[in-house]
């Protein structure tokens, strides 16, 4: 049962929302582009409940999802928030997610804390790419969705075009369950296609009367569609005979069947919303036709070997099991963990187990700790509202988990369990940063470590070879996010610089040098004279050292020196100060002192051999070749592929994956994608993706190689 809070306004000290059985929750996910409307749909909901007094707008910085101080200043979504409230003894947790592409991680997140999606379509703008690409990734675990078209009121609304647009992109079982009555622009209500009732909203009260007869063939050909969808998918197979014999089917077994095949994820109600109209309509299926915790299939469960559980559901009182889906940190009140419950209760003062596998690459260090549960509060936006327990299927927040970060699965202490992480697309823009004083490198390390915990989708790399520190980023908006959040948050000051590739050089061509070190001072001197040849290698190759000393001339102890100093030149390079890669070194010749000679003079012989072999022979800058598989719609194929080319790329060929998508395959240098990630993004409209892995190491064209070592010099 779930307890109501009608009068809890934002900022108010109200009592959160609480429920003790899962099949008394709903979590709905809303997802679309940016701009559809997510946040203030959020908004109407809350003030239809009485969860706060009144909505908020995005264009006044006061909702209560997009609290961050970032959201509030570009009038957007960025982070994922959750928003209770309570419906009919249901408590329904609302995660408003961002439409942005650059914050799929948050969007992600939203989808595994969630057990049904709504999507949000905007009257005015239609359907893009990112809410198509999800739809499908939705489609394919079975999550239950619903569409709701906002903005019936704009005035470039247009309800019925947008209707057939989803029904097309979205596919078969999408079907209207209201309709708009629009007169002069204004929306004075909703039509019921199976009630066959208008839902009046002109004096800002939903009053019901039967719909004018101009109406008659507008309902009956959506109602019939809608019957008829509704009847495929009920498990009473005589339905459809009786509807096509014309007998009349009872509302109430139409509803029932509409309830069960949307939590089963096999039909698709539409909605529609606008100012003060559409809520209680909303707040009906959610309540009614989402299915709660212990209908949604459990995600994968194992032991900290790897072993699958299969015993785990949800029952409050089963074994931990929950998983945090967001962390955000405060310089003030600390970390804060938004957790949701899969098995279990989570109590305060609790000791639980928190794991963290599988992220090792992006600068989350696997980890096994035992830690104790602080306050946990009931998140409403920005306001953090205390609760006594967090039963399975609930979303809370924990205050204070010292190594919790997102993704982290938190089980019983006496018996950890680690739940298989989420998706998470590569972050494939890397930006080069540098603190802008020494106080603020002093800062950088931990605010970017805090960073890191929160936000899977950024990577952390410092380049041992360019001497960089480099974040790899989602896009261009994530990245002013990240710089925003080190700025404003934690007070570093960083600046942006030109991103280094680390190229090589080689020989390109055979060559004999020597390499002369002979100096005479006041007591021991320094004696080491070395006849070096040197060829290149096939590329990948590496370096070879080949000892062809007769005769002594090198005394044995000293040719490994010759070696160490020749490694050590290579490293530094001869040109461009970059490494030196696929060459044949053979010593052959040499001369050396019985008292002057030494290790180190050796050494130094050998590097200066190296150096008067570059100036013999031409010297090779190499630059690191990347495979590129890019994924996109049919429509950019031509486009990609002529990019590609346009960047000294070499395309291999093209496969269809799916329905409507192409795969494309070429081999493209480093230095021509570092910006990928955001020419792919505009070219495809939002829709294309790509991996890179490395190749090999290829020759610079002249004219590029000589701009670098320029540079370099």
């Amino acid at each position: 049962m779930a307890e109501r809070n009608p009068g809890a306004a934002v900022g108010a000290a109200g009592r959160a929302p609480a429920a003790d059985r899962a099949d008394a929750i709903r979590n709905v996910v809303l997802v679309g582009h940016s701009g559809a409307g997510k946040t203030t749909l959020v908004e109407q909901l809350l003030a239809a409940t009485g969860t706060i007094q009144r909505p908020g707008r995005v264009e006044d910085g006061n909702t209560v999802s997009d609290f961050d101080e970032v959201e509030v200043r570009q009038q957007r979504s960025v982070n994922l928030a959750v928003a209770p409230l309570v419906r009919n003894d249901i408590k329904i947790n609302l995660i408003d997610t961002p439409g942005y592409a650059d914050f799929v991680g948050d969007l992600r997140a939203g989808l595994r804390a969630a057990d049904a999606a709504l999507f949000v379509v905007s009257a005015s703008e239609g359907i893009d790419g990112l809410t198509q690409m999800l739809w499908e990734e939705c489609a394919q675990v079975g999550m239950p969705r619903a569409v709701v078209i906002t903005k019936i009121d704009h005035q470039r609304a247009d309800f019925d075009e947008v209707l057939t647009t989803c029904q097309e992109v979205f596919g078969d079982g999408v079907a209207p369950l209201y309709l708009p009555v629009i007169t002069n622009g204004n929306v004075n209500g909703l039509i019921g296609l199976l009630s066959e009732k208008f839902y009046n909203y002109a004096t800002g009260k939903r009053t019901e009367k039967e719909p004018g007869a101009e109406y008659a063939a507008q309902i009956e050909e959506h109602r019939g569609a809608l019957i008829e969808g509704i009847i495929q998918e009920s498990e009473d197979e005589s339905l459809m005979d009786r509807y096509l014999e014309g007998e009349p089917i009872d509302t109430k077994i139409l509803v029932a069947d509409l309830e069960k095949a949307v939590a089963r994820g096999s039909f698709y109600p539409v909605l529609c919303s606008g100012l003060g109209v559409g809520a209680e309509e909303l707040l009906e299926i959610m309540t009614q036709g989402f299915p709660s915790p212990l209908e949604h299939p459990m995600p994968e469960i194992t032991d900290l070997s790897g072993k699958p559980v299969k015993y785990i559901t949800c029952d409050p009182d089963g074994p931990l099991v929950a998983e945090v889906v967001k962390t955000t940190s405060d310089p003030y009140v600390g970390r804060i963990s938004l957790v949701r419950v899969f098995s279990g209760t989570l109590r305060p003062d609790m000791t639980v187990h928190v794991s963290g596998h599988g992220l090792a690459d992006r600068g989350h260090e696997d980890h096994d700790v035992d830690e104790r549960i602080g306050t946990l509060t009931s998140p409403l936006g920005k306001q953090q509202r205390p609760a006594a327990k967090g039963v399975a299927g609930d979303i809370v927040a924990v205050a204070k988990l010292l190594r919790a970060e997102t993704g982290d699965t938190l089980s019983d202490a006496d018996h950890p369990l680690l739940m298989t992480a989420w998706a998470m697309p590569d972050p494939l823009l890397p930006v080069a940063i540098r603190a802008k004083s020494k106080a603020d490198e002093d800062k950088l390390a931990q605010a970017l470590g805090r960073l890191v915990a929160e936000d899977p989708t950024l990577r952390l790399e410092n380049n041992a070879e360019t001497k960089q520190l480099v974040l790899w980023c989602m896009g261009e908006a994530h990245t002013d996010v990240l710089l925003d959040r080190l700025s404003k948050r934690y007070g570093v000051d960083v600046e942006r610089v030109e991103l280094r590739v680390p190229l090589r050089e080689t020989f390109g061509g055979k060559c004999q040098a020597m390499g002369r070190n002979v100096k005479q001072t006041g007591g021991h001197g320094q004696y080491a004279i070395c006849h070096l040849e040197v060829e290149p290698l096939p590329s990948g190759a590496g370096f070879e050292f080949v000892d062809k000393i007769v005769g002594g001339v090198v005394p044995r102890q000293f040719i490994p020196s010759v070696e160490k100093g020749v490694r050590a030149q290579m490293d530094r390079g001869v040109v461009a100060g970059y490494p030196m890669v696929d060459v044949r070194v053979t010593l052959y010749d040499g001369k050396a002192h019985s008292v002057d000679s030494s290790d180190m003079a050796f050494q130094i012989a050998g590097q200066l051999a190296l150096k008067e072999a570059a100036s013999k022979v031409p010297t090779l800058l190499l630059e690191p070749v990347d495979e590129l598989s890019v994924l996109v719609a049919d429509d950019y194929v031509g486009s990609v592929m002529s990019d590609l080319s346009s960047r000294r790329g070499r395309v291999l060929g093209t496969e269809p994956v799916g329905t409507g998508r192409t795969l494309v395959k070429a081999e493209v240098p480093e230095l021509e994608i570092t910006r990928y990630a955001i020419d792919l993004r505009s070219m495809s409209h939002g829709t294309g993706t790509f991996q890179r892995t490395f190749l090999r190491y290829e020759p610079l064209p002249p004219n590029l190689a000589n701009k670098l070592a320029s540079a370099a010099e």
